[in-house]
């Protein structure tokens, strides 16, 4: 099993937080491996939602990374799951009011089948460069 997690304090509402987090559409404002994305079925921003995504891959090709909202709760939790392309996580945002903003937790974890089991560094390489994007969530939010 492959896990990672990475929490930042960012300056606005966890309401702030989840609307923007919720609304897949803005996944190329902040995750740099997004080149599109669009809400393909659900209801937008909630759960059972389905966005599909086109991601940077390896070699500079693009791979599917779709995934659909399993919960979603304003302002608390926002939970996912990958269902397209070579990686299928399964991840979760927990917004947590702070003095001064909302504590924003990513949590991702994936259990390797077939050939990824066999690159279980660059799985996790990955996962934890995923989760540290929250960096870029914190700026887009805080302009």
């Amino acid at each position: 099993m492959a896990a990672a997690e990475y929490s930042v304090l960012v300056r606005r509402t966890p309401e702030d937080v989840y609307a923007f987090l919720a609304d897949g559409l803005n996944n190329t404002t902040w995750r740099p491996g997004v080149r599109s994305v669009a809400h393909t079925s659900g209801p937008a921003a909630g759960e059972g939602a389905v966005y599909a995504q086109r991601m940077a891959g390896p070699g500079g090709r693009e791979i599917d990374g779709d995934y659909e909202i399993t919960e979603a709760r304003p302002g608390e939790v926002l939970r996912f799951h990958v269902i397209a392309g070579p990686a299928r996580p399964h991840g979760v945002f927990l917004l947590t009011p702070e003095p001064g903003g909302t504590k924003v937790s990513f949590a991702l974890s994936f259990e390797p089948t077939g050939f990824l089991k066999l690159m279980g560094a660059m799985v996790q390489k990955t996962m934890d460069h995923e989760v540290a994007q929250l960096e870029n969530l914190k700026t887009a939010l805080e302009r």
